[in-house]
């Protein structure tokens, strides 16, 4: 295929995938996928139907999510809908009394899971950084500052690391450092210093980038592990290595001369070696340190961070093959698949409300390529 013909075809795939989410994905989450008694989105709706599926909890990071998304969203109802969004993260979610978040509530908005979760910190404050440049809402602002506060006395450790979980009362922790949490607390930061404090953001970062460096870096492969190296078990995921470069080639200045700008192309390389079935579903869920296969699942979300990973990359002709194969094998009319097993199939039947802002990151992405 001439370049011509490859940036044709990638700029029909990156409309089509614009209009699917605008058309199908974002209405399905304002109507059937939002619980109006509530004030807020169902965790999951049927692959097949886009009926709810019977509430038995409602978690912050989920609303956080659905904020983000809305917030990003062009048209009034999107900007309406992320108002209501917002009043309803603040309103069910928001611990007073300890001044963290709550992970959950049950059918019925009463308070289920306590757990002050780092993951859900990250999730507020970048839902809350995406609201107030969308809304200028004071609030927002505030409510992000106070979260990132709390982060930052609360859950960040000796060593420049986050516990992944504390008890309700903050007192004890319950999880050690992940890679995960830290690495949406990364670009939640990210998000933070586009609308306040830039510098005291960058520290942070850089102390947090070092600290992934020294205690998640896989040497040989240079990927960032799961767990802290040396745990026993560990895994690769390969769209975290996608995502790490997403997050840090989009703000160069702020890790400019760390360790991690110099590992995650080499990660990535690997990763693509070892983790994209490019002849069939692609991404791989996870692999062991030496590229053994432990889960082949196929996430939406990993093809997702693949695919923005090469926009990133300029790589127009893998991305252009990619898009084609993601919008045929994950997306149908009513919205997409979640999981595909190796052959194709899929393995999971629901659409969760999660998985949207995947889809929203990696558009955001596409225009530059086109």
């Amino acid at each position: 295929m001439t370049a011509a013909q490859t940036n044709h075809s990638l700029a029909d795939h990156v409309r089509a995938l614009r209009e699917h989410f605008d058309s199908v994905i974002l209405p399905m989450w304002m109507g059937q996928g939002f619980n109006d008694a509530a004030g807020l989105p169902y965790e999951s709706l049927d692959a097949a139907t886009g009926a709810p599926l019977a509430p038995v909890r409602y978690r912050a990071m989920a609303c956080a999510r659905q904020l983000y998304v809305f917030s990003q969203a062009p048209g009034a109802a999107a900007g309406q809908h992320a108002d209501r969004l917002f009043e309803s993260l603040r309103r069910v979610f928001r611990d007073d009394a300890q001044g963290g978040w709550r992970y959950s509530v049950d059918a019925d908005a009463r308070p289920l899971d306590e757990t002050q979760d780092l993951y859900t910190h990250a999730f507020v404050v970048l839902a809350c950084a995406a609201y107030f440049q969308r809304s200028r809402q004071a609030d927002a602002r505030k409510l992000m500052l106070a979260t990132a506060s709390t982060i930052e006395a609360r859950f960040k450790t000796r060593d420049g690391l986050y516990h992944a979980a504390l008890s309700p009362d903050f007192s004890q922790p319950l999880r050690p450092p992940a890679q995960n949490p830290m690495m949406h607390l990364t670009e939640a930061y990210l998000a933070a210093a586009q609308v306040a404090e830039p510098a005291l953001f960058a520290q942070h970062l850089r102390s947090l980038a070092q600290a992934i460096s020294q205690f998640f870096v896989h040497a040989p492969t240079q990927c960032i592990s799961e767990a802290l190296q040396g745990t026993a078990d560990n895994r690769l995921e390969p769209g975290h290595q996608f995502e790490w470069l997403s997050l840090v080639h989009g703000a160069a200045e702020v890790f400019d001369g760390l360790d991690l700008v110099e590992s995650l192309p080499r990660a990535v390389l690997w990763s693509r070696q070892h983790g994209v079935d490019v002849a069939g579903p692609g991404v791989l869920a996870s692999l062991d340190e030496s590229g053994a296969v432990i889960d082949g699942t196929r996430r939406i979300w990993a093809q997702t961070e693949y695919l923005r990973a090469l926009a990133v990359l300029g790589d127009r002709s893998a991305l252009a093959s990619g898009l084609a194969d993601f919008r045929a094998r994950f997306l149908h009319d009513g919205g997409w698949f979640e999981c595909l097993d190796a052959s194709g199939a899929v393995v999971r039947a629901d659409m969760p409300s999660t998985s949207p802002y995947h889809l929203a990151t990696c558009l955001a992405a596409l225009p530059g390529v086109v």
